[in-house]
């Protein structure tokens, strides 16, 4: 996962390929790869800020799943992300969204306020961190 630290504008010389025009919003963005096995998500407790992320089929270009304040509400979660017809089990307290394929493209969005808000915005964009279920497995952990 990539968190972008600044605000993208299609005139400003810090473009961003994630960026839609928008002047007002960080970009966090990420290549999902489940032909491995499935990967976690962590999306830290976002505060209340806005914030959204999409995932999409990269070979048919469609969306098949979000996540953000509107439809998860804004504290910290851990989505499991599987392949097509993955078997495994979901450990507690995580959510599964399933792709229809195995390679994927994560974009998400933080909206920031104001100036003043961006380190804010940057440093909860910057928590959100993918990393295989394995990981997530390992003995010992937390």
């Amino acid at each position: 996962m990539h968190a972008v630290p600044t605000l993208s504008s299609p005139s400003g010389s810090y473009g961003c390929l994630m960026a839609t025009g928008a002047d007002d919003l960080l970009y966090i963005g990420g290549w999902l790869d489940l032909s491995y096995g499935p990967q976690v998500l962590h999306v830290p407790d976002m505060a209340g800020c806005y914030y959204s992320v999409q995932f999409t089929d990269s070979s048919h270009s469609t969306n098949f799943a979000y996540i953000g304040k509107r439809m998860t509400g804004t504290r910290a979660g851990d989505y499991v992300l599987s392949g097509p017809g993955w078997e495994g089990t979901v450990p507690t307290g995580m959510t599964q969204i399933v792709s229809p394929t195995d390679a994927g493209l994560i974009i998400g969005h933080v909206f920031v306020e104001s100036s003043d808000d961006l380190p804010v915005a940057y440093a909860l964009a910057a928590q959100a961190q993918l990393s295989p279920l394995k990981q997530q497995q390992a003995p010992g952990r937390n």
